[in-house]
């Protein structure tokens, strides 16, 4: 009933007619024809990047130097990445248990089979 109304918005998505995004599907549009954009930033305390959100660039390039501007702008990271949305693949949510199922028999992962030293406190 009310999907008609619902809108896709997508940042940095230049609105047709001043609405927003596409209303048609879910895949992000631009006017430009720029690509989106996957931004990742590591901060200064952390070891690995964190997705942090998406943006439109025309190239890779410019993605950076614009994450830069809207994801650090209080200099919090020392390290970008950016992937161009079409390159990534995703697992299907309502697929996953038999995407995890084959793990659940490897019970030599998990190491429940044998007692810890009590010197070994940290585990």
């Amino acid at each position: 009933m009310f999907n008609s109304f619902i809108r896709k918005f997508y940042y940095g998505d230049i609105p047709e007619d001043n609405a927003g995004g596409s209303t048609t599907d879910s895949t992000p549009v631009s006017n430009s024809g720029w690509p989106l954009w996957e931004i990742f930033i590591r901060s200064k305390q952390g070891l690995d990047h964190k997705h942090v959100g998406s943006l439109h660039a025309a190239d890779a390039t410019m993605a950076i130097e614009n994450a830069r501007d809207v994801y650090t702008r209080r200099q919090e990271g020392i390290s970008i990445w950016v992937v161009e949305s079409k390159y990534i693949t995703a697992s299907n949510p309502e697929e996953a248990g038999e995407l995890y199922e084959p793990a659940a028999d490897k019970i030599y992962r998990h190491p429940t089979f044998y007692q810890l030293p009590d010197e070994v406190n940290h585990m």
